[in-house]
């Protein structure tokens, strides 16, 4: 698992929250976990936008329990979105590879091992997890929710032929500075952002590899897809089709 230089791989979970701290123990017991077992390096950022539940609060706590070497706390002053708070991440990361999940635990830490097992194989500069293919699926989501979660991916896919069969997903892991290159190009906020990254990693002919996961919906919490996302998410894709 060395690298030629001989350095060894270190993986950054970036974990954007806001509002999340009945996930949140859970979210890192699984990520602690999953890495120790898989004798990866790793270091979870979490980037809490000043929850007013005390999501930070409960952060500090864990971060007393599993050292802060491994739960590494870099909070913002308000909700400033998800684009700057993978900034923000970055800015503070470690790792040369970096992983994007929700903390909301509709992305499953159990996966981690495969997208790295993956990105090893093919040495892939991306690796997304996908709902869509073989082997992945949605629980828990209501057949609507399916519906315009599909439809989305249908239509982007359609419009913009990205090469990814999930482009709406978050769960993904970047080579550090692809990341840093594809965030500088990106204009979208909110789920459009997703999508963007995958259209922008075309354009610069970055190498995507994928693995199928089955998507949780969330377990504690309201959903955070609302009218108003699909609406700006509509929008942001036909923006993205005029300019690429």
């Amino acid at each position: 698992l060395l690298k030629m230089s001989g350095e060894e791989d270190k993986y950054s979970v970036l974990l954007p929250t806001y509002e999340e701290r009945e996930n949140l123990p859970l979210v890192i017991w699984l990520l602690v976990k999953h890495f120790e077992n898989s004798g990866y390096k790793y270091e979870v950022i979490i980037i809490d936008d000043n929850s007013p539940d005390g999501t930070l609060e409960v952060a500090k706590q864990l971060q007393e329990i599993y050292g802060e070497e491994k739960i590494v706390l870099r909070p913002r002053a308000a909700k400033l979105g998800l684009g700057t708070a993978y900034k923000h991440g970055i800015g503070h990361a470690t790792g040369n590879f970096i992983i994007l999940m929700d903390a909301d635990l509709s992305h499953h830490p159990k996966f981690i091992p495969e997208f790295i097992e993956k990105q090893k194989e093919g040495n892939y500069d991306i690796v997304t997890g996908t709902r869509y293919s073989q082997g992945g699926g949605v629980y828990g989501w209501d057949l609507r929710r399916k519906l315009i979660s599909r439809g989305a991916n249908f239509l982007a896919d359609f419009m913009l032929r990205p090469g990814a069969s999930d482009l709406t997903g978050s769960f993904r892991l970047y080579r550090k500075e692809v990341l840093e290159n594809l965030i500088k190009s990106c204009v979208s906020k909110g789920y459009v952002f997703q999508m963007e990254m995958i259209v922008r990693a075309r354009e610069h002919g970055y190498t995507i590899g994928e693995v199928p996961i089955s998507f949780v919906d969330r377990l504690y919490g309201e959903s955070k897809l609302g009218g108003t996302e699909i609406v700006s998410y509509a929008r942001g894709l036909l923006h993205l089709f005029a300019t690429t």
